[in-house]
């Protein structure tokens, strides 16, 4: 890999997929070497089905990737980094979804979160570098609880404050950090 040559960002979304006022989204509009994990079709629930897509999406890109991933994203990326070889330049793991603790109403259940191959949540460090960004109030994953994926993951932890899940709900659109935090990891 040639550190000189820009990188591709790829979006990783989290369970619901695209928002338009999303931050995720609004910074892939806003950047040329930008590409998303193709929504899924069915919006099927199933891990195995998500990593796969985030491994199809990261086949047809030649060169190095930086990864952007945001709540069960997070997850998708974790679960992928264990099965694939793939060299990346780093992952900016943004509120990540703590699935093993019951979800607000609206979300699945863990039991079906299990079913689906979403548990237990990776623990091993990741084999590139990393940003863990965490909210100090999201509803989605307890402070501590992120804290201590941060570190089995080997990934450098950014507190957030209280920012929520960091999404439209908690009055965020744009997040210019995000920007900040990529090219540290370009």
């Amino acid at each position: 890999m040639i550190l000189d040559e820009k990188p591709t960002i790829v979006m990783v979304p989290g369970l619901r997929g695209y928002i338009a006022d999303h931050w995720q989204t609004l910074l892939e509009n806003s950047l040329p070497d930008a590409v998303s994990v193709p929504p899924l079709e069915n919006g099927t629930l199933d891990c195995a089905t998500r990593v796969a897509a985030l491994d199809t999406a990261l086949a047809k890109i030649d060169g190095p990737v930086v990864l952007v991933a945001h709540s069960a994203g997070v997850m998708i990326t974790v679960h992928w980094a264990q099965r694939h070889t793939r060299a990346i330049r780093g992952a900016l793991l943004a509120t990540p979804a703590d699935l093993e603790t019951p979800l607000p109403k609206g979300y699945p259940p863990i039991d079906v979160l299990a079913r689906h191959g979403w548990l237990p949540i990776p623990r091993a460090p990741l084999p590139f570098p990393a940003i863990v960004a965490a909210s100090r109030n999201d509803p989605l994953a307890g402070f501590d609880r992120v804290t201590a994926m941060a570190k089995d993951w080997g990934g450098r932890f950014v507190d957030l404050g209280d920012v929520g899940h960091l999404n439209p709900a908690a009055g965020f659109g744009e997040w210019p950090m995000a920007r900040t935090l990529i090219d540290e990891l370009i």
